[in-house]
């Protein structure tokens, strides 16, 4: 799953795109590169950031939205949104896509509502806070135990609504420590007990390049070698940022 972002706050700076050329270009590099789906973020959930508003997020989004309509037909997408009312906007001009929610509908009670009558495919992701506060919300007895706790009470929630057609991310880097992700990556075979495909998403994120002394620029080979072994461990789907460098590597350790 690459990544695109269209705001110019994402902690990764080379994951930035500027206009719809930048994007049409981006878009079909990865897909060239081997990306099966390319996930498209118009806000930054980065830790410290500040949500800036739905009209704010589908001004940026919708431009791209017509680029994939446009020239980009039968290809997959997702969205990283937790609004309802951004994912009808968008189905009305793409079609179906994955919504990738970073709240797992907690910030919007319509958005399991609107999944199901939509027919899409949905990403469910642990987090706790925002990105101003979750920092401060790293408090776990058991990381792994508390996560899939939050996970069993989703998959009743998402049966209730009809949703059945989800993907289950632990949220790392999301009211998580560095030694937290570490120990969720261990035992990411464990949420497999939910019967859902896994997402993980730890591209250049700060457990990579941190405990090194790195920066997300500089970090490329620690990266691949993480998110290896998250494929190792079970993860269906990942999001990263190195689309041709990771699926080079991947074919190298399959």
């Amino acid at each position: 799953m690459g990544i695109i972002n269209l705001n110019n706050d994402s902690f990764y700076r080379q994951s930035r795109v500027k206009n719809q050329s930048e994007f049409q270009n981006r878009v079909a590099q990865m897909f060239y590169d081997g990306a099966d789906i390319i996930d498209i973020g118009a806000c930054s959930s980065r830790p410290g950031s500040v949500y800036e508003g739905e009209e704010v997020e589908w001004q940026r989004l919708e431009p791209a939205l017509r680029v994939i309509s446009n020239l980009f037909t039968g290809k997959n997408f997702s969205i990283d949104t937790f609004s309802s009312s951004i994912v009808k906007k968008a189905y009305d001009i793409i079609g179906p896509f994955m919504v990738n929610d970073i709240s797992a509908s907690e910030a919007d009670s319509e958005m399991l509502n609107t999944v199901a009558e939509l027919g899409l495919q949905y990403v469910a992701m642990h987090k706790r806070g925002n990105g101003v506060t979750m920092d401060n919300l790293c408090q776990y007895d058991d990381v792994v135990e508390e996560v899939k706790s939050y996970f069993r009470h989703f998959a009743q929630k998402a049966a209730d609504y009809g949703v059945n057609n989800w993907i289950l991310d632990p949220g790392f880097g999301f009211a998580k420590t560095n030694e937290q992700n570490f120990e969720m990556l261990a035992k990411l075979s464990e949420f497999s007990s939910f019967g859902k495909p896994i997402l993980v998403g730890i591209s250049r994120k700060r457990m990579v390049w941190e405990p090194l002394g790195l920066s997300p620029e500089t970090c490329l080979i620690e990266n691949l070698r993480l998110q290896g072994q998250a494929a190792i461990s079970g993860a269906s789907y990942l999001r990263v940022h190195d689309v041709g460098a990771f699926a080079d590597y991947l074919a190298t350790i399959h």
